[in-house]
């Protein structure tokens, strides 16, 4: 069985989804334009240099969901697909999804960023098995049944994408050795999957891993012309 992973932020998208929905929420009023802006450019400054902890940045990004109520939730990320990730929808990135799929793959998107924030991008690329971070919720008797803060299981991040990977294929009757696996990503925060896989696919490699592409051989693909 051959099994295709796609990382979604600047590998399938030129923008990163999560720190795209801090910069949209702040322009629509739910946060302080100035502390939200500066710990959220923080944060992406952590994940780029492979210091994130993932724990407290989802903390910090879920507070104005937490504090405004799954309604208002819902209604901002329609406006979020609506307004920056669907003009961010590229060609490229469709097309290389649907030769995937075409060659008889069976495709998953894995990802860092929170499945609140990315069912609806997977839904928009057609793709729907997403192994995403998964947001804990308070389903106690008496409880809110929202989002508490807090993540739910093993995070897809780093390591935890491996992990997470070896479950879906678990829960589909799937041992490793049973597929061949194709992944795709930008990002050295990925290296432990993309050495797990079988063909690993620098996608608008950051400078680290396209200098460790370079020298381990790897196919370098550049979706875009401009990565934002």
């Amino acid at each position: 069985m051959n099994v295709t992973l796609f990382d979604l932020d600047h590998t399938l998208l030129p923008i990163d989804s999560d720190h795209a929905w801090g910069a949209f929420i702040t322009a629509i009023g739910w946060t302080d334009p100035v502390e939200f802006a500066r710990r959220n450019d923080a944060f992406y400054a952590q994940y780029q240099a492979g210091e994130l902890d993932i724990h407290d940045y989802v903390r910090f990004a879920t507070q104005p969901l937490r504090m405004r109520g799954r309604a208002a939730a819902v209604a901002a990320r329609a406006d979020f697909m609506r307004t920056v990730i669907g003009p961010a929808l590229r060609p490229q990135a469709t097309q290389l999804v649907r030769q995937r799929r075409d060659a008889g793959d069976a495709l998953a998107i894995i990802t860092a960023t929170n499945a609140f924030i990315t069912r609806p991008i997977a839904d928009a690329f057609g793709i729907e098995d997403l192994i995403a971070v998964e947001l804990e919720c308070d389903n106690a008797a008496g409880g809110s049944g929202w989002i508490t803060g807090e993540i739910l299981g093993v995070p897809s991040f780093r390591t935890g994408k491996v992990s997470r990977f070896d479950s879906w294929l678990a829960a589909r009757g799937l041992r490793r050795a049973e597929v061949r696996l194709r992944f795709y990503s930008d990002s050295m925060n990925d290296l432990a999957l993309l050495e797990y896989s079988d063909e690993p696919v620098a996608t608008n490699p950051d400078a680290r891993l396209r200098a460790l592409a370079g020298r381990r051989g790897w196919p370098i693909l550049d979706l875009f012309t401009t990565i934002a």
